[in-house]
């Protein structure tokens, strides 16, 4: 199913990703450090959801207190919620 969510506290403005049972199929992110998030993209595809939060959830990026990695794990959060 596809999702959308809606960065707060970063460079990137929206991620858009697509789960079926638990399972990351794809992530793309709306502005941001291109290079970097079309390689996170490709890294945790296929990956459970829970993996992913728990290897990125918490990242900060400088001297804000969150970051691209740290909202994909929000919105994850959100997914999971969802589908229950």
């Amino acid at each position: 199913m596809r999702y959308t969510y809606q960065a707060q506290g970063t460079c990137s403005q929206l991620i858009n990703l697509d789960v079926e049972e638990g399972i990351i199929n794809d992530v793309s992110f709306v502005g941001g450090c291109n290079g970097n998030l079309q390689g996170i993209s490709k890294l945790i595809k296929g990956m459970k959801i829970d993996d992913v939060i728990d290897r990125l959830e918490g990242i900060r990026c400088g001297y804000k207190a969150t970051s691209c990695p740290d909202q994909l794990c929000q919105a994850l959060k959100q997914i999971k919620e969802l589908q229950g």
